[in-house]
């Protein structure tokens, strides 16, 4: 076997091995990979020592930043004490003590946690556990589960069927039979609101519309972010979710909160579902709970729907290997005790007004059209023309995105999300323990990227 490879050759290493994933390999054909080394708090190095904030919480997860001794110390000592054993009709303390803790913060009844590997895993099992759930109260039609459009749910089967981003699940068609879509409240290029002068709901009832399109007792659940992610950090109406909820509970649908980035301090509190104020049946989880420094997902779920699996010999016909890891259990329960003894909703809370304000005030560069998003998870979805809300073409947009500011915003030190699976938008989401120096640091590099790409956009 040879030596590792010495640092100065890890971008070749990667190009010539390491498949990295959502990434067009050949853009590194001209170009280094960059490898990131090491992180500090709020920041990332990179193989030659520069360093960058990140914007992105790595992929919305590392909530307590980069560097915590704390953490890697928990999963030490647990790997030392337990490394593994399965949750197979088996327990251990760090995902009973996880569990117990995760149930004493979640809204209503949600007091059973099924763990997983990933967030997708969780979608996934809720999917499972939703028709299991209906086939045991005698209710078998009911298989259908309900998205909305634009959203990103997952990469198995089951749960990119739920994703409503065709370029990423055409590869793979056919998919999962029996999952609809329902309009996302895109209230920036929502035509029934403009039309009208203010907000309608049209989009909380189409739920209702397509329930009924369906066929009421053929559909299982609904599938929502609190705030959802892809086409950049769309944010619930007034009014929206007691409409779903109520919608929900007229049909007999669950309706399952998809929490992998809402979760765990992202908008100031444990859950993002407490932050808009409605009870979801089951929540999916993910990222934030071990602040990334060790994979682990789940789904939760209530008291009343775990009742069927409580008696006549059922069991929910589930289960994976690393679920419920112990050494990652023990990772959250240490990311969960920072939490508390740093009070980092309360950080989130404190500073909300503050980004959401230093983000707005962007909206003075032609190129920005609309500033959108609550707590640490802010989306600028940009334009050609801020009066007419003018589109990108393709070869524009991806000029401006790929061409323009993604590699202006990592030269000049920004780590941050450049997407055009809806619109063209910028996605931020620092660490959680971000403050003045951060935001006002984020604010500045892209004022400064965006009125570059606006005089260069009118020169074109």
């Amino acid at each position: 076997m040879q030596d590792p490879t010495p640092r100065t050759d890890l971008s070749t290493a990667a190009q010539r091995h390491l498949w990295m994933h959502f990434t067009k390999l050949e853009s590194f054909d001209q170009h280094e990979v960059p490898v990131i080394t090491r992180g500090e708090g709020c920041y990332v190095y990179d193989q030659h020592g520069k360093r960058y904030l990140d914007g992105l919480s790595g992929l919305f997860t590392v909530q307590v930043g980069h560097g915590r001794t704390e953490l890697a110390e928990a999963a030490r000592e647990q790997a030392e004490r337990l490394a593994y054993f399965s949750v197979w009709s088996f327990a251990h303390e760090p995902g009973i003590r996880l569990a117990e803790r995760l149930a004493q913060w979640a809204p209503g009844d949600l007091n059973r946690v099924f763990f997983t590997p990933t967030g997708g895993d969780a979608v996934e099992s809720a999917i499972k556990f939703a028709r299991q759930y209906f086939k045991l109260i005698g209710q078998p039609m009911r298989t259908k589960v309900i998205s909305r459009t634009l959203a990103y749910h997952g990469t198995s089967l089951g749960a990119l069927s739920l994703t409503g981003i065709p370029a990423i699940k055409a590869p793979f068609e056919p998919l999962m039979p029996g999952a609809v879509k329902v309009r996302t409240p895109y209230r920036y290029r929502c035509n029934d609101c403009a039309n009208l002068g203010g907000c309608t709901l049209s989009c909380a009832d189409d739920l209702a519309l397509r329930i009924e399109m369906e066929g009421p007792d053929t559909v299982a659940a609904v599938f929502m972010e609190p705030v959802q992610n892809t086409g950049g950090a769309f944010t619930p109406p007034e009014g929206y979710w007691a409409r779903v909820r109520e919608i929900c509970d007229h049909y007999g649908v669950l309706l399952v909160s998809d929490e992998v980035i809402a979760a765990f301090g992202r908008f100031g509190h444990m859950f993002g579902s407490l932050r808009y104020g409605y009870q979801p049946d089951l929540i999916t989880f993910a990222k934030g709970v071990t602040s990334g420094y060790s994979p682990l997902g789940g789904m939760m779920i209530s008291d009343r729907l775990a009742e069927p699996f409580l008696r006549d010999g059922n069991l929910f016909l589930q289960g994976q290997t690393f679920g419920a890891h112990p050494v990652s259990c023990a990772v959250a329960n240490a990311n969960l005790d920072i939490f508390e003894r740093e009070n980092i909703c309360g950080n989130v809370l404190q500073h909300q007004g503050r980004f959401k304000s230093l983000i707005e005030g962007l909206r003075d560069i032609p190129l920005v059209g609309d500033v959108r998003g609550d707590g640490y998870f802010l989306a600028i979805e940009l334009v050609t023309d801020q009066a007419t809300r003018g589109k990108w073409s393709d070869d524009d947009a991806d000029w401006l995105l790929r061409g323009f500011l993604s590699p202006r915003l990592y030269e000049a030190g920004l780590i941050c999300r450049a997407d055009d699976r809806a619109e063209p938008v910028i996605t931020l989401s620092p660490p959680l323990i971000a403050g003045e120096e951060e935001l006002t640091f984020i604010e500045r590099t892209l004022r400064e990227a965006l009125t570059a790409a606006s005089l260069e956009y009118a020169r074109r």
